[in-house]
């Protein structure tokens, strides 16, 4: 990709299919995962650290931890699309925000806070993302800085204390 990314980065749209849905009737929260990380395919391939970067053994991204809000239903059919913020980074790590929402009613579905980590494939261990790429982020990040913070961002799992 050479084009600049709109901020929040609008990820191509996807339509649920039926070996998505559950016995609930409804998209399964494993497929809601996998919508997510297509959106951070997308981020990666513009980068240069998507497939391609992979296949070639120099390097890749993996996910270090994910917190998903599963917000409202999808259902067969329904067109999906993922909008994507870059929250923050570092030399070695990426910190996004995703919101997923069904195109056909507007609505908000879920939403995913992920922190993915360079890694060097030859030795498995994590290693600074090529400057390159520390350039691309710096420029999404200046777009992105400005973009309201989003309401679930940082939460924490847990019951609270009666």
């Amino acid at each position: 990709m050479t084009q600049d990314l709109e901020a929040p980065i609008v990820c191509p749209s996807e339509t649920v299919v039926k070996d998505w849905i559950d016995y609930n009737g409804h998209l399964n929260m494993a497929f809601y995962n996998v919508i997510f990380d297509h959106g951070v395919d997308y981020l990666y391939d513009y980068l240069g650290i998507g497939k391609e970067y992979t296949e070639s053994g120099i390097g890749s991204c993996f996910t270090l931890e994910a917190h998903v809000h599963y917000l409202n239903e999808l259902s067969l059919g329904d067109e999906v699309g993922v909008k994507l913020q870059l929250v923050n980074y570092d030399s070695k790590r990426i910190h996004i925000f995703e919101e997923m929402y069904n195109l056909n009613e507007g609505y908000l579905a879920a939403t995913s806070e992920q922190i993915g980590m360079h890694i060097d494939m030859k030795t498995r261990k994590s290693s600074a993302l090529p400057n390159e790429v520390q350039v691309l982020l710096e420029k999404i990040m200046m777009k992105h800085s400005v973009l309201p913070t989003p309401e679930q961002l940082g939460h924490q799992i847990g019951i609270k204390q009666r």
